[in-house]
């Protein structure tokens, strides 16, 4: 088969493009108001370059030549599947602070008691995990490939389980909060069975995807090369995820912990300042 010149121009779907557009302004909207309110910390132009990256990612997987290349490439889908599941999630939520959610923050965890099982920590793992062996099914893969709707709903899929499953690491707002060291078994079980995944595909010894045997070689990419790089890409970020969030909520840990050894301090100080207050005598029996 020979090969072919990629087509690398823009999608412009006006779905993905009007989500994008109407997010990045509700959030700029709260962003200022709250700045205005004198709420600096809570609403930092670190969270706003978080929320806009993370817009930014979900505009580069839908918008640009990366959607029109997933098309031509197993490997370019794969990049706008990591995307979609860690990057703009992670960006998203980042973004978020309690001041900024205050206006819904009831609402969320009402939300979150209301969903049950749903809302838990497992389930987050299980749909992460799910999403990404289910849609890498090759009847499930070849289908989204070839039908645009049920291409939607495996994007829909990915972006869902992503943001389910870091809300629970990262989210300023949330009823359940993993202690301990319950992230990192939240964490290192993901990002292990989804790794395994990625493993198979690079090391599979034929391409097991008929949608992409079928058309022009684009780059001159072998079938079979094609899906090994795109599992090495899957394999490879996954681990460097799992890695630097690792680090990172270690490092949130240890300050957690600082801070609460800061307040029992300030609480023993002010008890023992309170007793010398009182004068001698008071609340010891003497013999």
């Amino acid at each position: 088969m020979l090969a072919v010149a990629a087509d690398t121009s823009f999608s412009l779907a006006p779905g993905p493009i009007l989500i994008v557009v109407a997010l990045t302004a509700l959030y700029v909207a709260r962003w200022r108001q709250v700045r205005k309110s004198g709420s600096t910390r809570g609403a930092s132009y670190g969270r706003l370059l978080a929320w806009l990256g993370g817009m930014l990612c979900i505009a580069i997987a839908l918008i640009s030549p990366i959607d029109t290349l997933a098309d031509q490439v197993f490997a370019m889908h794969m990049v706008q599947h990591v995307l979609l599941l860690d990057f703009a999630p992670i960006l998203l939520i980042l973004g978020l602070s309690k001041v900024l959610l205050r206006p819904v923050a009831r609402t969320v965890l009402d939300a979150e008691r209301a969903l049950g099982p749903i809302a838990h920590p497992i389930f987050a793992v299980a749909f992460y995990v799910g999403s990404m062996w289910l849609w890498h099914i090759p009847f499930m893969y070849d289908a989204a490939l070839n039908h645009s709707g049920v291409h939607v709903i495996e994007h829909t899929f990915f972006l869902s389980a992503g943001l389910l499953y870091w809300w629970h690491l990262l989210s300023p707002v949330r009823g359940r909060h993993l202690t301990g060291l319950a992230p990192v078994g939240y964490m290192v079980s993901t990002k292990v069975f989804v790794g395994l995944l990625g493993i198979f595909l690079t090391f599979a010894p034929s391409s097991i995807y008929s949608f992409y045997e079928h058309r022009p070689q684009v780059w001159g990419l072998h079938p079979a090369d094609d899906q090994a790089l795109a599992g090495a890409i899957m394999a490879i970020e996954q681990s460097i995820v799992m890695g630097v969030a690792l680090a990172y909520l270690f490092v949130r840990a240890l300050a957690e912990s600082e801070r609460q050894q800061e307040r029992e301090d300030r609480y023993e100080d002010a008890r023992e300042a309170a007793a010398a207050g009182a004068g001698p005598g008071v609340g010891v029996r003497e013999p």
